[in-house]
């Protein structure tokens, strides 16, 4: 039980095609830094020109705004004043100082919205996976995205959406063993890298070989299923 509870305090992660699904003011998503942000009641309380910049990358990924390691909004040198400016390309973005000192600029918000990390909703995968789920017992195939980083019992929320009894069958993965190929029981509590699944891809771009040509399969037992070893 102690392992389940860890489980679940671990942070969420998502891939960028689940962050491209929320791309508009009124469902507005970014990632930066590694991190995704719910950006939508932030626009929707700011309504006006300093958050079209936002509205306009909603579902996609602008760390290229920021300075990676202050994690600040990155700056330049003003050709004209010499003096260090916020670099803004995009336009300027709510909470950033205008260039020029203005009477209707204040300070009074808090916390700047790239620092406020209660609208961070996870964290972005470094490096997705695509794993094909077989149901031994119905012959039902699916293929999903998954982040690498998540652990198998993650994984499994996410397969729920196909089947609703995931959670009563064995996952079985067929890996190398003494010489030979057999099924091995998935450690739920490990990653698929974890689990001996590895990730060679990296190593297909290097040899051009199709992403597509080795797509690890999971292979679903009910438990129930007598006739499993």
């Amino acid at each position: 039980m102690a392992t389940e509870g860890a489980a679940k305090a671990r942070p969420r992660y998502y891939t960028p095609a689940e962050v491209a699904m929320h791309a508009s003011p009124d469902d507005c998503w970014v990632s930066f830094l590694g991190s995704v942000y719910d950006l939508t009641k932030l626009v929707k309380s700011n309504e006006g020109p300093l958050v079209q910049p936002i509205i306009k990358c909603a579902g996609t990924d602008i760390s290229n705004w920021f300075e990676k390691e202050m994690k600040e909004i990155r700056t330049h040198v003003d050709p004209i004043t010499n003096l260090e400016r916020p670099h803004m390309p995009m336009g300027r973005v709510l909470h950033v100082a205008p260039n020029e000192p203005v009477s209707n600029w204040s300070t009074n918000f808090g916390t700047a919205w790239w620092k406020d990390k209660t609208f961070q909703v996870g964290l972005l995968s470094q490096k997705t996976r695509v794993v094909r789920f077989k149901n031994v017992l119905t012959g039902q195939e699916d293929q999903l995205e998954v982040p690498s980083e998540e652990l198998i019992r993650e994984i499994r929320e996410r397969y729920l959406e196909y089947n609703w009894h995931a959670a009563s069958y064995t996952w079985k993965v067929m890996l190398p063993h003494d010489g030979e190929y057999t099924f091995q029981v998935l450690d739920m509590d490990k990653t698929l890298e974890d689990n001996g699944v590895l990730d060679e891809n990296d190593e297909f771009e290097t040899l051009a070989i199709p992403d597509d040509y080795y797509i690890p399969v999971i292979h679903l037992y009910y438990k129930d299923d007598l006739t499993v070893a």
